[in-house]
């Protein structure tokens, strides 16, 4: 299975969707704590369902089992936590929320993207989420576009 991963931040909406384009995504997993906020312009919840349906094809899916929590986010974004240790609290999480069993593999039977906000993946939380997949199913394709 092809697993994406993309952030927005940073980017044009013409980048944006024509990466998930020429990716051929057929589904894209918002996997953000908060997506409704006015700085996710062209990414808020309200929109995108339809930007994704129009211009790539694709649908929509928010997935909060994959989203940090209201803590971690704090402790990132707000207090400046330190990506280890950050890295290390996200991965917990996934393993107390056992998203391997949760989720239905099903979600990923076609070329799927996480979207969140950072614009690279190295220090992101939709890495470490498809690294978890990947670790947990197997069989996963990992590009970060």
């Amino acid at each position: 299975m092809q697993l994406y991963t993309i952030g927005f931040t940073q980017r044009p909406a013409d980048d944006f969707f024509g990466a998930l384009r020429r990716a051929g995504v057929k589904r894209l997993l918002d996997v953000r704590l908060n997506n409704t906020s006015q700085l996710a312009g062209f990414t808020k919840r309200e929109h995108l369902p339809y930007f994704l349906r129009e211009l790539c094809g694709a649908d929509y899916v928010h997935e909060p089992l994959l989203a940090p929590s209201q803590d971690l986010f704090v402790f990132r974004r707000k207090q400046h936590g330190a990506w280890d240790e950050y890295e290390r609290g996200y991965r917990r999480l996934l393993a107390e929320r056992e998203v391997e069993r949760r989720l239905n593999p099903e979600l990923f039977s076609g070329p799927t993207v996480l979207l969140c906000t950072e614009p690279a993946a190295a220090e992101c939380h939709r890495r470490l989420a498809a690294e978890y997949l990947q670790q947990q199913w197997g069989g996963l394709q990992i590009t970060h576009l």
